[in-house]
């Protein structure tokens, strides 16, 4: 069911509260905190420019790090309100704090159009208790709430969930909206051929999504550490490849149920192998090499990215699909030896134009931009962790606490 959105209402001369996501990267450069990455902050744009035009008085607030109920001034937000007055071309004030006097004198003197970004949410331990004295705090900010922060819709917070109870008129943004679109009706009713591309350390993480995603599926491929955990379900050597052995009985229902549901369900037929990875200088020691196909990873080596025949075999596949969606990458791919294989897949994905392609967040997405195919592809998840439970088909308390459209 759709959501309502902020289409769907009365804005002009509106308190608007909008939850975005700027948990942002920050690096400290001359003693001063400087946002290394500021696509989340970008990606808010389309619905502030909007409040802006409809004439709404726009309060933002969001979440940064994990500052534990405490001030910490490496953890503002006032950075983000730099970096989005610079992106919209005008100003954008900074509250010194989220709810109390300060905040509330902040709400009630906005004019219609003006923007202000309300001090980090965190700084209070009541936003992650969802408590509702604190939701109601937040509440009296605002005439409108809007949610647009799909990253932390997962969460059920008073930013997220709880200030909902109490603003009459809840909607989302624009942001979230295109996440339920492709991550939701994309994927229900997709377009086939439907090929998969599960990669990452854990079957645990993903072993949920695999379940739900073989009911829907045609083609499921499997790379990174987790596929060493299927070759050990399969009775295949792995050496010292990560995996986790504790989840072997869990692999082998995936791979009967694909089974049973005729869904083709690829494991790497050859690996790019190291004996040491140094992850503080990215290399590898003494250096990697390829198994042929059906080699087993010998004692003392550990597999770390997928070989040219996976490669191969997998982009076959993702050449003739309809639709893709990718969470997770193919190998280490942080360090530049063993990134071959995630580079591949990206600009395979990336090749096939008459596909909707769907990036499930995560290092899908660092992958995506390191390889530069991100302007290629058809959406890309700002959600890490909220766009894996929305794929397992969980309820995201972010999501509803919004009404659906009649």
């Amino acid at each position: 069911m759709a959501k309502i959105t902020i289409r769907d209402i009365p804005l002009k001369g509106k308190r608007v509260l909008v939850r975005v996501d700027y948990n942002v990267p920050l690096q400290e450069k001359d003693g001063v905190q400087v946002i290394t990455n500021d696509t989340r902050i970008k990606e808010t744009l389309p619905t502030i420019k909007y409040l802006v035009e409809q004439g709404a008085r726009i309060l933002l607030c969001a979440h940064l790090g994990r500052p534990k109920g405490k001030r910490d001034p490496k953890q503002s937000l006032a950075p983000a309100a730099a970096k989005l007055s610079e992106l919209l071309g005008k100003p954008v004030k900074f509250i010194g704090d989220c709810v109390g006097e300060v905040a509330e004198k902040a709400a009630a003197e906005l004019k219609d159009g003006e923007i202000a970004l309300l001090e980090n949410l965190r700084y209070y331990d009541q936003e992650e208790a969802n408590d509702d004295a604190f939701s109601q705090k937040l509440a009296r900010l605002a005439d409108v709430y809007v949610n647009d922060a799909f990253g932390a819709a997962h969460r059920a917070h008073s930013s997220t969930a709880g200030v909902a109870k109490y603003v009459p008129v809840r909607a989302i943004g624009f942001l979230m909206e295109k996440e339920l679109r492709y991550l939701g009706e994309e994927l229900d009713k997709p377009k086939r051929p439907f090929v998969v591309i599960l990669g990452g350390a854990k079957v645990s993480d993903k072993i949920k999504v695999i379940d739900r995603l073989l009911d829907k599926a045609d083609t499921i491929l499997i790379g990174g550490a987790m596929a060493y955990t299927f070759s050990l379900a399969l009775g295949k050597k792995i050496g010292n490849s990560l995996s986790e052995p504790d989840k072997i009985e869990t692999a082998k229902l995936a791979l009967a149920k694909a089974k049973e549901k005729g869904v083709k369900f690829l494991l790497p037929v050859d690996d790019y192998i190291v004996e040491q990875i140094d992850f503080k200088a990215k290399t590898v020691a003494p250096g990697g090499k390829y198994l042929k196909p059906g080699e087993g990873v010998p004692d003392g080596w550990q597999g770390v990215d997928i070989g040219p025949e996976t490669v191969q075999l997998y982009s076959t596949e993702v050449a003739t699909a309809k639709t893709i969606l990718w969470n997770g990458p193919m190998g280490v791919f942080e360090v530049p030896e063993c990134a071959k294989g995630t580079f591949a897949i990206a600009e395979a994905i990336a090749k096939n134009t008459g596909a909707v392609s769907i990036i499930g967040g995560g290092d899908s997405v660092a992958a995506v931009k390191k390889a530069k195919v991100a302007d290629k592809v058809s959406f890309i998840s700002t959600g890490g962790g909220a766009s894996l439970e929305f794929l397992e088909g969980r309820e995201l308390p972010g999501v509803a606490s919004i009404p659906d459209k009649k």
